[in-house]
């Protein structure tokens, strides 16, 4: 029997992928289940498993798009899986001693039916490298040697057109290598790279600036975080103070936590926040659902759980759908300060920065602080600049006394210590 595989929809509003890599090669035997290829989508790289054990013939190349619902593969279920066991005294395929014996006589010595005479290579004459008078004309304009050309005339000869077709080298010769390459855009760069061009075109998109200074957070960390660790088996990370920040502040300017929709502005009771991590197909934004729920322990249980996910190719595209507010750590890279790119439809992004000791006057004496930079880029269609700015400030607010506005004056009970 002979089953057609189809593509399978990976998700709602998804109408094609792209055969990423083949994972077998055509006639291979397949077991039920085995990953056979990755599929990417507009939002994901997803697995693609044999629906039936059998011998498949693949029927699309690496790098076509394929419509949802396509036959990509026939496996054939009648045939039979490939013996485990060798034939004894012979190799995998069941020869013998003597009959490998043989193939590898025949190997080492060919006979004249099959083998083929390597062609010689071509031979130098008097005229090659000489150029026609027309050739050695439009190379002097072109401030050419000879001998920097090939002929394709008679005997090497070089003609008119070779001239014409020569490029002179720009610059002084190096002698280095100057290859370059060329590589196909995975459906997921692409579609990144059209939702970015997009959130340019079709939003009033500006940015704000601030600072945090990253002691308070710091001194927390050292005097509690492997008590942490020791129990809830995670990092006490920033992620979850900038996280609880972001909740904080989206509930006293609830603009923020809004998108257009036509022409009414949606907002949100909840607050899903979309975390940009960077996955081995590119940039992926998991969510991290009803944050306004969770604790310091739940949102760095739930940051390190989608994190491992992308990494491994695993995160699916329910995880990375919707969202109503983005985070990207730009820091862990180097970044110093950037103009981060909101994600549509939602209307803001906040941009993490590395953090970098800096003099700051403290109460009219200079100090040195850790201090990070960080970037609200907002909708101003429907967040005006006080909201915006406000924001900002009032995650810098919460940054710079968690222990009030975060924990409510109880470190331990905040960290469930």
């Amino acid at each position: 029997m002979i089953l057609e595989m189809k593509v399978p929809s990976p998700g709602e509003s998804i109408t094609e992928v792209e055969i990423a890599e083949w994972l077998v090669q055509d006639g291979d035997y397949v077991e039920k289940d085995q990953a056979i290829a990755e599929v990417d989508s507009d939002k994901a790289t997803l697995e693609l498993p044999a629906e039936a054990s059998g011998i498949i013939t693949l029927k699309a190349e690496e790098g076509d798009a394929v419509a949802v619902g396509q036959v990509v593969c026939l496996i054939d279920t009648s045939a039979e899986a490939p013996a485990s066991s060798t034939y004894e005294g012979g190799d995998e395929g069941g020869n013998t001693d003597a009959e490998q014996d043989l193939a590898k006589d025949q190997k080492a010595t060919p006979n004249k039916e099959n083998h083929e005479k390597a062609p010689n290579p071509a031979q130098k004459t008097y005229a090659s490298g000489v150029a026609s008078p027309a050739a050695k004309k439009i190379l002097a304009e072109k401030n050419m040697e000879s001998s920097s050309v090939s002929g394709t005339g008679k005997d090497g000869r070089i003609t008119k057109e070779d001239a014409v077709n020569a490029v002179p080298s720009m610059g002084t010769p190096t002698g280095g290598n100057r290859g370059t390459s060329r590589s196909k855009m995975s459906m997921l760069r692409r579609k990144v790279a059209e939702r970015l061009v997009e959130a340019k075109n079709t939003t009033a998109m500006l940015t704000t600036f601030n600072e945090v200074d990253m002691s308070p957070i710091f001194a927390l960390r050292k005097e509690y975080k492997e008590a942490f660790k020791a129990k809830h088996g995670v990092s006490l990370g920033f992620m979850s103070f900038f996280t609880l920040a972001v909740v904080r502040a989206l509930k006293l300017y609830p603009a923020v936590n809004s998108m257009i929709d036509g022409k009414e502005m949606l907002s949100y009771d909840f607050v899903d926040i979309s975390i940009a991590v960077s996955g081995p197909k590119g940039l992926m934004v998991p969510v991290i659902r009803n944050a306004e729920n969770l604790s310091f322990r739940g949102v760095e249980s739930e940051v390190k759980r989608l994190a491992i996910r992308a990494r491994d190719g695993q995160i699916t595209v329910d995880e990375m759908t919707g969202g109503t507010f983005t985070i990207s750590n730009g820091g862990v890279f180097g970044s110093m300060l950037s103009t981060p790119i909101i994600n549509p439809p939602q209307s803001g992004i906040l941009g993490m920065h590395n953090i970098v000791e800096r003099p700051v006057a403290i109460d009219g004496k200079v100090e040195i602080r850790p201090i990070m930079y960080v970037a609200l880029s907002y909708d101003h269609r429907i967040i005006d600049g006080k909201e915006s700015v406000g924001f900002l400030v009032a995650v810098k607010e919460a940054l710079e006394n968690p222990t009030e506005l975060l924990m409510n004056n109880d470190v331990k009970k905040a960290l469930e210590l």
